[in-house]
């Protein structure tokens, strides 16, 4: 029989330990042998350190890649997506290809964004193109919305106009921090009145070659009054008309059945399709830099905006989606999301092994759907290529007059 699994967190989440406990997991202290770490990202940090020389064996396994970062920092996000862009370009690939205006056509998913100090000069270029344009900044360091604020006018901001000529990146020494600036999207999709963003949960076991789920119980975020730019239950908490019912969320499921009653069908797919598909690209664009440690997996909170042409913007990615529970509704959520996460990167609640490729049998999903599995992906291709060499007709999918689309969801899962 095999041994338990031995677990230590340092977020004490009911959620979490409710879990742990109805594996009957044995609860150890950090000090002492564990195969299961659910930790902070604090801790992640030191635990691959250069300094602490710290070595995970083939039955440990802890919830965030090292630098997890590259994803979840909102300045190291858009340096990926922005680098990422340009290699496909660089490539000649069809994915980076631009409209008239030099708009990218599939991979224009993020608002125009920009960090300061460093981009002010570029920055107040942009501004002076539609003045009456409004921004927000946000800390690149800082999530659940703390130190953001709106601008619209160049002397809200004069402060790092001195800066940007002094450093590249704000020096850690000076005490002021480095921000990113996006474009607000002025024009939200209104449900009754309210604006919202959505909260999806994305769970990657491996980055390269590239395997990734889409939680199906994502919840939209309604938002209003002096907390409407804020798009955080954090913040929204503390609102005057805070529902403590229903937590001001809706599910995803509600808000596609509201979604195709008003603007039907096949505009509501297209609009699920296009948010998968930035969920996968952004995915993709840290691949490179991410380090594919194989102790590691994580759940993203990925946050959407949908505007009033439905067309779907990522607004920021969590490395630790909040796991504190606002009301019976979430807890059930946020417990079953922590079971389905388990079974798949610890099948049968078995000890791990870091050598096994994780390829859970689907009936161990739960409430996950594979998203992107590369290896799949890649070996459908080469099917593909094989075929066509050998003269046999492909459809559709392989014809030559499609080079240039965006693929369908079918052929990038």
């Amino acid at each position: 029989m095999a041994g338990k699994v031995k677990w230590v967190t340092d977020i004490e989440k009911s959620v979490l330990i409710n879990n742990f406990e109805k594996r009957e997991w044995i609860q150890v202290t950090e000090n002492e042998d564990w195969n299961f770490y659910w930790m902070s990202i604090q801790t992640i940090r030191n635990v691959f350190s250069v300094d602490t020389g710290y070595r995970l064996s083939d039955d440990q396994m802890v919830n965030h890649f090292p630098n997890h970062y590259e994803l979840t920092r909102k300045d190291l996000m858009i340096k990926n997506i922005k680098r990422y862009r340009k290699e496909l370009e660089k490539e000649g690939s069809p994915l980076a290809e631009k409209d008239e205006n030099g708009k990218y056509i599939y991979l224009d998913f993020v608002p125009v964004t920009f960090m300061l100090p460093a981009d002010y000069n570029l920055f107040v270029e942009e501004f002076r193109k539609n003045p009456s344009s409004t921004w927000i900044m946000k800390p690149c360091g800082k999530a659940q919305g703390k130190g953001i604020f709106l601008i619209n006018k160049l002397s809200q901001i004069k402060k790092w106009s001195r800066d940007s000529r002094t450093s590249t990146f704000v020096a850690a020494s000076s005490g002021k921090e480095a921000y990113v600036i996006s474009l607000y999207i002025d024009n939200p999709l209104l449900i009754g009145g309210k604006k919202f963003d959505l909260r999806l949960y994305v769970l990657v076991t491996t980055y390269r070659p590239l395997k990734c789920y889409m939680y199906k119980l994502g919840f939209c975020s309604e938002l209003d009054n002096m907390f409407v730019h804020l798009t955080n239950v954090a913040i929204q908490k503390h609102g005057d008309d805070y529902n403590h019912v229903h937590g001001g969320k809706w599910t995803v499921s509600n808000l596609r059945l509201y979604l195709e009653s008003t603007r039907g069908k096949e505009v509501t797919s297209r609009l699920f399709d296009q948010i998968h598909w930035i969920v996968v690209q952004s995915l993709k664009a840290v691949a490179p830099v991410m380090n594919n440690d194989k102790h590691c997996f994580e759940c993203y909170g990925y946050d959407i905006i949908i505007d009033d042409k439905l067309k779907p913007w990522l607004i920021e990615v969590n490395a630790s989606p909040s796991l504190t529970s606002s009301t019976a509704n979430d807890r059930i959520l946020k417990y079953n999301l922590i079971n389905d996460t388990l079974n798949i990167v610890t099948p049968n609640g078995d000890i791990p092994d870091c050598r096994w490729n994780r390829s859970p049998p689907r009936e161990a999903l739960g409430n996950y759907q594979v998203l992107y599995d590369e290896e799949q992906a890649q070996s459908e291709n080469a099917d593909r290529d094989l075929r066509s060499r050998s003269g046999q007709s492909l459809g559709s999918k392989g014809s030559k007059g499609s080079a240039g689309v965006r693929p369908v969801a079918a052929t990038w899962k």
